[in-house]
């Protein structure tokens, strides 16, 4: 039985891509997006003749994309940013102004896009940074919510002691109904028991 389709997607994986990847040779679709992957895609992946499908955007993944894409004769989606590539598959595209729109993360010949060796996605880097802002803002309000109460409850004496009277009320009412519910499950067990006699 061979893997058909692999997919990783948003599992924060770290490294770089594994050439191994292709010996997966029934592969029809790999996506290995919006992980933290690093380093150059290998051309070892232009091996996976069967692959219609490649996804490895939001990624931190640098230079070319390799030559051995273009031996992908069956992929129909592809998904990634860096330089394009000369090759046979993206070269013989009628009409390369409007096969590339929607791709701006895409540079290189034919566009008039450069690419440079130091060039990042911003915007990957922008969407991380938003949500680490969102967690350290919740964490943030964490605790300072707790310390409001803690100190409304130090400075005002009376609130403290309602507070706890609720708290106090409330246990005693989940303690007898969970006492009540295991007296009556325990006496149907019982009952139970007598009638069938095992």
């Amino acid at each position: 039985m061979l893997l058909v389709n692999f997919d990783l997607s948003s599992n924060n994986l770290t490294g770089q891509i594994p050439e191994e990847i292709s010996l997966l040779i029934g592969l029809t679709n790999l996506n290995l997006s919006s992980n933290q992957l690093t380093g150059k895609i290998p051309n070892q992946i232009g091996d996976l003749k069967e692959l219609e499908s490649l996804d490895l955007s939001y990624n931190e993944l640098f230079g070319e994309i390799p030559s051995g894409l273009s031996a992908l004769t069956s992929l129909s989606h592809l998904n990634l940013s860096g330089a394009i590539p000369f090759g046979q598959q993206l070269q013989v595209l009628d009409n390369l102004n409007y096969t590339y729109i929607g791709n701006p993360g895409l540079c290189g010949y034919p566009l008039s896009k450069n690419c440079s060796a130091s060039t990042t996605d911003a915007d990957d880097h922008e969407d991380a940074d938003h949500i680490s802002y969102l967690y350290l803002g919740m964490g943030i309000g964490f605790v300072v919510g707790l310390w409001v109460v803690f100190c409304t409850m130090l400075l005002r004496r009376t609130w403290a002691i309602a507070y706890f009277q609720v708290i106090d009320k409330l246990y005693d009412e989940v303690y007898v109904r969970l006492a009540i519910t295991w007296a009556r499950l325990m006496k149907k067990t019982q009952d139970a028991q007598r009638e069938n006699p095992a």
